[in-house]
């Protein structure tokens, strides 16, 4: 099982600590595209009209200046630089050693600066989102999709894939169809359903956690996916099709 995951807007920058180690980072053949955007993102930063071309506002102003100097800024593990409420929900620093490994193992982040990355790669905190466009890069989740499908195909092989990215971060990358199972939220009260935006956020974070904590196997199916989370949940399994993925819908009390 591989659970997918957006980065977080916010980050928590490292306080101190070596600059990223290119050559310690999961899936190295990504490297040399990692290289050209961070090229491009510190041009663009560095630009007078950064906060507007970055789509910023002036309370990030400090988050851009870092973008400038990425190479040099301490790193520390993605689970301690990724913060807000998925990562809140998912709790990496009260695991067990046990199941922190299992994250550790079975968590990719799918970065608009990293393309990929996995739960325990140290990288800087930066300013970028999946929906910008750099100079001599283009559209970033555009940019990205030859370079993750090419990358990560020998590491999804069969496995089932938990998808809780954003619609965002999911255009940089359509995992096989038939393995993969997104992950949606909705209230319900008196019979009608709501999508919802930050609950959203918290459950996929809850979800993420529990199949990272709950005993027994790791689920291998949609099937078996939809039974773990009706361990704590009400949920449904929507099949999909040879080009849309299961969807896993989990319905909160409104």
């Amino acid at each position: 099982m591989l659970i997918l995951l957006p980065p977080s807007e916010g980050k928590t920058p490292a306080v101190k600590g070596a600059a990223v180690d290119w050559s310690s980072l999961g899936f190295p053949d990504l490297n040399p595209a990692r290289a050209k955007v961070l090229e491009a993102l510190g041009t663009i930063s560095a630009h007078e009209d950064a906060l507007d071309l970055l789509g910023v506002g002036a309370s990030l102003r400090d988050d851009v200046v870092r973008n400038t100097r990425l190479h040099a800024e301490p790193a520390a593990p993605a689970h301690r630089i990724y913060s807000g409420v998925l990562y809140d929900a998912l709790g990496y620093r009260t695991l067990t050693t046990a199941q922190r490994r299992k994250a550790d193992e079975s968590v990719l982040v799918v970065s608009a600066l990293w393309g990929a990355i996995r739960f325990g790669d140290s990288v800087p905190a930066y300013r970028l989102s999946m929906g910008t466009a750099l100079p001599d890069v283009g559209r970033l989740a555009t940019f990205w999709k030859p370079q993750l499908s090419e990358a990560l195909a020998s590491v999804v092989g069969d496995q089932l894939l938990v998808d809780c990215r954003s619609s965002t971060y999911a255009a940089a990358w359509a995992p096989p169809a038939g393995q993969t199972v997104s992950v949606n939220v909705f209230t319900e009260a008196g019979g009608v359903r709501k999508v919802v935006s930050h609950f959203a956020k918290h459950t996929r974070g809850e979800l993420a956690r529990h199949l990272l904590s709950r005993r027994g196997k790791a689920p291998s199916t949609p099937a078996g996916l939809l039974k773990a989370a009706r361990e704590r949940w009400t949920a449904e399994l929507v099949p999909g099709t040879a080009r849309k993925p299961h969807a896993l819908n989990i319905v909160l009390p409104g």
